[in-house]
């Protein structure tokens, strides 16, 4: 027996789309996410598909920034969970960065695909952005810098992270040394007098 499609809301629609294009990504990788292959895959026309995302660019955007939404909603969630002290706090943001690679290895593979593109590098910077205020917030009240100085830090512990993250991929670190050395590089960064 055949089933009648579902009309959705427009929204309800991209959020199908942009399931079906994680679900791509995961099985197939970021080359075989295109908009023909999100069309054929979520069962919509093409013309669907591209009214939503226009180019291949625009639906990897689309997807890095949703990934991202949970990830920070991740991070969220846990850091409201998380004993009030700086080490405990330091612990949830290493845990939920390397978390989420293991988690949604679909966002590091967008991220890759989109390397070179100037959306994605504004884009990058946003989310940089906004990453290191949510870190600088949650570690404000355990740091003895001015809030702009702790954020500042922030941008340069999301570097040693990504450093570390290399490190991780390239099995060269475990999972828990990780964790350590980020938190422990976290901890080192909240303390005004490191400033000598």
């Amino acid at each position: 027996m055949a089933t009648t499609p579902t009309r959705l809301s427009r929204q309800a629609r991209r959020e199908q789309l942009l399931d079906t294009a994680g679900t791509i990504v995961r099985t197939r990788g970021a080359d075989g996410l295109t908009l023909v292959t999100l069309a054929e895959e979520a069962g919509v026309s093409r013309p669907i598909a591209y009214d939503h995302f226009a180019t291949r660019p625009g639906l990897l955007l689309a997807l890095h920034r949703r990934l991202d939404e949970r990830h920070r909603a991740g991070i969220t969630r846990a850091l409201r969970d998380a004993a009030p002290s700086a080490g405990a706090v330091a612990r949830v943001i290493s845990a939920a960065y390397f978390a989420c690679a293991a988690d949604m290895p679909e966002l590091s593979a967008v991220s890759a695909a989109l390397k070179g593109s100037p959306e994605m590098e504004a884009v990058q910077h946003e989310l940089t952005e906004g990453y290191a205020e949510l870190m600088a917030t949650a570690l404000l009240p355990y740091s003895s810098l001015a809030p702009q100085a702790l954020r500042l830090r922030c941008v340069g512990l999301l570097g040693a992270a990504e450093a570390i993250a290399a490190e991780l991929n390239r099995e060269r670190a475990t999972d828990g040394e990780a964790v350590t050395a980020l938190t422990d590089l976290i901890l080192g960064g909240l303390d005004a007098r490191a400033d000598r």
